[in-house]
This record gives structure tokens, C-alpha cells and sequence, in this order.
């Protein structure tokens, strides 16, 4: 039984355990490629869906992550597009839904940790999208994690 999700797992970079048992990793992409710097780039989900509109019941799972892609001003077929996604022009309704999503899936008390990379668009624009004050998270470098409770 999968009690994590992690809703944009792309090439599963930040998780210690890539393969760990008790995480749904899911994506809305399968991909395989070389880097420009040699490196083999594998975005291989449990399950290919749409963070927005996710098929999962209500209350489903304790934990979820969400690191949606950041990059908005960036070429599709980019090394950084293929490696983190792009975003549409319709950001903030994209991370809007994608937020409400994560939440709708989190069972009560279940914690929502929110990844966030102000490259381009700063955390403030963010926040003001999903109107959810987190309870704590970091704000000196220029990626952030958050963290929320249902």
C-alpha cells in the first residue's frame, strides 16, 4: 500500500530512495534522454496523470509532495524543459489546481510538503495563487520547501 504520492516526481532527483515502496510516484510524462553534459535523464512514473486532475479518491494518502515544474521562460525541447517540465502561460491556474489537488488527496492531518524554485517567479506570486499560509519551510536560498497540514 503506496501511502506517499509524489505528484511531479520527474527523475525522482531529491528522494534518497528512487525506488521506495511505500511512494506512488506519478508524472504527466515518460522520458528518456541524454544530458549535454552526459547524463542519462530517466522520468519513468508509477503512473502517467495530470497533477490537476488527479484519479485518486478523497483522503487517499498521509503524505504528498508537490515540486511542480518552475521554469515558464524557457525553450520546450530544452535540457532544463526535459529535466524540470515547463509551465504553461496559465501558471497560476495550473498550481491553483495542481495545490488543490494535493490537498483534496491528503487524508486529515496528512502534510503536504510544497517544493518551490523562485528562479522566475518569486514564492510571494506563489503563495498569493493558492491563498494557503504554510506553517513553516525555508526562505533564504532560492528553492524553498514548505510545509502544509490538512
Amino acid at each position: 500500500m503506496q501511502r506517499i504520492l509524489d505528484a511531479c516526481c520527474g527523475s525522482r532527483m531529491f528522494w534518497f530512495d528512487k525506488q521506495n515502496k511505500d511512494v506512488l510516484y506519478m508524472d504527466n510524462r515518460e522520458l528518456s534522454d541524454t544530458l549535454c553534459d552526459g547524463r542519462k535523464l530517466e522520468v519513468r512514473p508509477d503512473l502517467i496523470a495530470d497533477f490537476r486532475n488527479m484519479p485518486f479518491e478523497d483522503e487517499t494518502f498521509y503524505l504528498v509532495v508537490f515540486d511542480p515544474p518552475h521554469l515558464l521562460r524557457i525553450g520546450d525541447s530544452s535540457w532544463m524543459a526535459k529535466k524540470y517540465g515547463k509551465l504553461s502561460e496559465d501558471w497560476p491556474n495550473d498550481i491553483k489546481k495542481g495545490f488543490d489537488e494535493c490537498m483534496r488527496v491528503l487524508k486529515p492531518n496528512g502534510t503536504l510538503i510544497f517544493k518551490w524554485n523562485e528562479d522566475q517567479i518569486k514564492l510571494g506570486e506563489i503563495l498569493n495563487v493558492i491563498k494557503v499560509k504554510p506553517l513553516f519551510g525555508n526562505r533564504r536560498s532560492k528553492t524553498h520547501w514548505l510545509v502544509f497540514m490538512k
